[in-house]
């Protein structure tokens, strides 16, 4: 899956609340500037996330998916909230992508422990 067809999967799962916070932002900013997004990538995505609520596309390899669940849940934490639209657009990604909820669970388990080591 391509950077662009990436980000726009962390432009829905930010905005599936319906809110873009500061901090969510900054998040999706530094994101898109470490992988190299031009400033009309950047809003040629908003414009796809805004148009296409809750649609993700699904990557075809598995440490694609796993990845995409990784950043996916990076966007959602992002604010320090988890709403409940974020969690079923989550949850609904998962299941589609074939990932089990223990392998869901491990994901949420690493990701926790790098941000504990990092601060």
């Amino acid at each position: 899956m391509d950077r662009l067809k990436k980000f726009e999967n962390l432009l829905v799962m930010a905005m599936a609340d319906q809110k873009l916070s500061e901090s969510e932002t900054r998040f999706l900013r530094e994101w898109a500037l470490s992988r190299g997004l031009t400033d009309s990538q950047f809003a040629e995505a908003v414009q796809f996330a805004l148009s296409h609520p809750g649609q993700l596309e699904i990557p075809q390899r598995r440490s694609e998916r796993i990845e995409m669940l990784q950043d996916l849940i990076r966007t959602m934490a992002a604010d320090g909230q988890l709403s409940e639209v974020e969690k079923r657009v989550f949850a609904t990604a998962a299941a589609v992508m074939e990932i089990s909820s223990e392998d869901v669970n491990r994901l949420i388990d690493q990701l926790l422990r790098k941000s504990e080591h990092a601060q």
